[in-house]
């Protein structure tokens, strides 16, 4: 009988991936996996493969656009303070100090203030209010939130201040109290691409300003924000996504802005060679996030508008001391709630439902995604203040329908908001276990939706294929990410060496047809060392071995299948 693991080996590189490695220049084993996503038109490949900024979708569609546009040049014009409110997050960071970047070279006054998960939580709150009157301004352009604000915003209007929402999130039903409103998801949008993030937003509306006030403002040295935010918020890496994160990544590479140069720094990323999406998603993003969600995300912003390269550095300390923290924070986090659900049985059920007074509710988004990772089910982690409020997290695995199962739940929620993938509750702590069992009915009468093939994305490193060119190539499919994943690689090897190293990590030594030698880097799998030998199918990401240096090539191993 065929293992499950065997049969979800992908087949062989077909003929039409083979030809397609001959007209395109390729390797077989990167055609291989274009041509199981259907990148085989000559025209259409090119433009998937080489994405410029020239074929971005022109913006004539975009629903009031020109609205927003005009009352902002208006008050550069007429020299009015502009309040600029981003969300707490990655997108909403970057949207602002993008909008605040753009004005002020303008000559505008931008005012730029973010949310805070800590006073007043997502949107224009109440306190949110009070702070955007207290700058004086007649304008106020939100960045990633605002479009259920409705209450709020019409606040802020009897202030005298006008409103202009830049957003991708759920459009209500109910008009907005704004001067304009862009989303692409308005149903009156006509505005063909529907990926951007509110970052992307944010620039066109940026170039719209720029065209209306006539004046010349190379726009690009923006991009770079624009890459970060648009992967960070787990935009698709499509259409005009895909030309803007890949202009932007050569941008974020050359280090202009102070504030991503001491990022960069930070993270320790080699700048020398290409960035790819998942340097942003897991070195740069989580410490732009990092203030905010630990009470203070204002410092974020202002190491991206950070002017000197100084400010930017002892900004960039700061920011790396709360990642530290962070990342401790968290990991106790972690343990905490795997000693519970293991305990308790809780991994048993069809869901988890986690929660303990004194967690941080800035992280706890972080934790329901590696418990949801590690065990395969929807997860609620909550953290409960003193007075036994609480708010937490829902994270699902792929074609979890989250916000159908919460709908379920309003006589035991406070409130809920988010969609199928992910979603934020408020709870009493006193109503925990009324929740976990109630959580747990709803993902069983919401079953998971069916979703891709696990392995949908892996193909055979072709024996004609060298892992050096075929790293090359991949660089070619970036950015990677949502919308257009990195593939995963299967290749049949010798074992010539395995052992547990520092962690509980395994490392490989693997001879390839050929006699080709390749290390290999398993997290977390060093308890397997002792159990492999011979020949093996390895499946992972393939790297470049910083160890080495030159060519060589790494895997980043996800499993080991003995032969």
């Amino acid at each position: 009988m065929t293992s499950p693991a065997r049969a979800s080996l992908p087949g062989t590189a077909s003929p039409e991936a083979h030809a397609l490695a001959r007209a395109a220049g390729i390797t077989v084993t990167v055609a291989d996996l274009l041509a199981r996503r259907g990148l085989t038109e000559p025209a259409e490949l090119a433009r998937f493969l080489d994405p410029k900024l020239s074929h971005l979708t022109p913006p004539d569609g975009m629903a009031d656009r020109d609205a927003a546009a005009e009352r902002i040049a208006f008050a550069i014009r007429q020299h009015e303070p502009i309040a600029i409110f981003g969300d707490y997050d990655c997108d909403g960071i970057t949207s602002a100090a993008i909008l605040t970047g753009i004005l002020e070279a303008l000559g505008g006054r931008p005012v730029p203030l973010l949310a805070s998960r800590f006073d007043g939580g997502y949107g224009v709150s109440p306190a949110a209010v009070e702070r955007i009157v207290a700058t004086g301004a007649k304008l106020l352009v939100t960045c990633d939130c605002g479009s259920s604000d409705h209450a709020t915003l019409t606040e802020v209007r009897a202030h005298g201040i006008d409103v202009i929402v830049i957003d991708h999130h759920l459009v209500p039903s109910e008009p907005l109290p704004a001067v304009a409103f862009l989303n692409p998801h308005r149903p009156e949008c006509a505005f063909p691409y529907k990926g951007l993030a509110s970052c992307g937003l944010v620039l066109s509306v940026g170039a719209a300003v720029r065209a209306r006030l006539g004046q010349a403002l190379d726009l690009r040295s923006w991009l770079d924000l624009v890459a970060i935010g648009t992967i960070a918020d787990v935009a698709p890496l499509d259409g005009d996504n895909r030309a803007l994160v890949r202009a932007g990544l050569r941008t974020l590479a050359e280090g202009r802005r102070p504030g991503v140069r001491a990022l960069l720094e930070l993270a320790r990323v080699d700048a020398t060679s290409a960035l790819s999406g998942e340097d942003v998603a897991f070195r740069i993003a989580p410490r732009i996030n990092a203030p905010g969600r630990l009470g203070r995300p204002d410092l974020a912003l202002e190491l991206l508008l950070a002017k000197s390269h100084e400010d930017a550095r002892a900004l960039g300390a700061a920011i790396e001391r709360l990642s530290t923290e962070r990342r401790s924070i968290q990991e106790k986090m972690i343990v905490e709630a795997v000693r519970e659900i293991e305990e308790a049985g809780y991994h048993e059920r069809p869901a988890i439902v986690i929660g303990r007074e004194g967690w941080s509710h800035g992280i706890v988004g972080i934790v329901a995604g590696r418990l949801v990772s590690r065990y395969g089910k929807p997860v609620i982690a909550i953290g409960f203040e003193p007075g036994g409020h609480g708010r937490g997290s829902v994270r699902g695995p792929k074609g979890s329908r989250l916000h159908d199962a919460l709908s379920q739940l309003g006589d035991v929620l406070d409130r809920f908001g988010g969609h199928q993938a992910a979603a934020g509750v408020e709870v009493r702590l006193s109503r925990l276990d009324a929740l976990r069992e109630a959580f747990e009915r709803a993902i069983d009468s919401a079953p998971a939706i069916g979703s891709e093939d696990e392995h949908a994305d892996t193909v055979w490193l072709h024996t004609s294929d060298t892992p050096a060119r075929v790293l090359a190539d991949v660089a070619r499919l970036e950015p990677c990410g949502q919308g257009n994943p990195a593939p995963r690689v299967a290749l049949r090897a010798d074992v010539v060496a395995a052992r547990e190293v520092k962690g509980g990590h395994l490392k490989l030594e693997l001879e390839l047809p050929g006699s080709q030698r390749m290390s290999g880097f398993g997290v977390s799998m060093g308890s397997r060392a002792g159990s492999l030998a011979g020949q093996v199918v390895v499946l992972g990401r393939l790297r470049r071995d910083a160890w080495r240096g030159g060519d060589a090539v790494e895997m980043r191993v996800e499993d080991v299948i003995a032969e």
